[in-house]
Order: C-alpha cells, then structure tokens, then sequence
C-alpha cells in the first residue's frame, strides 16, 4: 500500500511534501496572524508548487534540460506574484515585506526540491523569527517607528479615524 501510495505521486516524495505543508503553514500562520496577505492557504501552497516544479524539472533534466532554469523560472514568476502585494497609498509604500516573505517561500520550496527538508524548516523558523522579532523591536524601540513606518503608522490611523469625525 505505501509502495502503491510511492508510485502515484512519483517524483514526488512525502518527505518534501510535508516539509513544504510545514513550512509554508508555520510562515503562513504569522502572516494570517498579523492580518497580512499571503497566509496560511497561499503561503503553503506557494512552497509546494515551488518543490513541485523543482522536482519535476530535476526529474526531467536529462531530456529537455537544467534543472537551474527552472529554479530561474520560479523566482521569475514569484517575482511578478509579489509585485502583486505591493501597494502604494499616499506615499507609503505597504506589501514589501510580504513580496520579501512570498520570495522567500519560494526559496524554502526549491530547497525541498533538493532535498534539503532540514535547512528548509530552518530557514521557515528563521523567516519568522525575523517577522516577530523586528515586531517585537519596533514596538519596544520607539527609534525603529521612524521613515516609512513612521507614516504608515499615521495613514492607518487617519484610515481608522475617517469613519469616526465625519471627515
């Protein structure tokens, strides 16, 4: 029966699968948590179709070609799949850091498709403790609020006060 289950998603394995369901889910679950785009569904999904194509071009290789390009195809297309989330709003340029995480998502997925499933896991850790982390030190440092962030911090304020006075 596992053979049998071996066979079907073939060259696939389930070893990469779980490690790009993990991945993507524990990333997926910080974003989906701070209300950002790109959560759990899209996050786990964009590892796997990453290792899919990964594996797939590798298993193809020896008759139509580089694995490598389809790497360079993936971070192409996720290029154009993160320009999506960036928005511009009165100056304030919103979406980098889920364009930054989505690309990296990706990364996480190629690494699966080498069989790479521990340095994956660890660059998800890693990736949200990043995401957390500068969190945690922007609230703590008020330094840290200055720039871009600090006008964020005032667009989403005037956002939340239109409502309210009638503005």
């Amino acid at each position: 029966m596992i053979e049998l289950m071996n066979q079907a998603i073939a060259p696939l394995n389930w070893y990469g699968l779980i490690t790009t369901f993990i991945c993507g889910g524990i990333v997926g679950l910080e974003r989906q948590l701070c209300g950002k785009p790109a959560g759990i569904r899209t996050s786990t999904l964009i590892c796997m179709g990453t290792y899919v194509f990964v594996v797939v071009g590798s298993s193809m290789a020896g008759a139509m070609g580089d694995p490598s390009r389809v790497i360079g195809q993936v971070v192409t297309g996720i290029g154009f799949l993160g320009a999506g989330v960036i928005l511009t709003r009165e100056g304030a340029v919103l979406g980098v850091t889920s364009a930054a995480t989505i690309w990296v998502l990706a990364a996480i997925g190629v690494l699966a498709g080498g069989e790479r499933h521990a340095a994956a896991i660890i660059v998800a850790l890693l990736t949200v403790g990043v995401l957390v982390g500068v969190n945690i030190l922007e609230s703590v440092f008020i330094g840290l609020q200055k720039g871009v962030h600090a006008r964020i911090k005032m667009f989403r304020r005037s956002q939340d006060g239109e409502g309210t006075d009638g503005v």
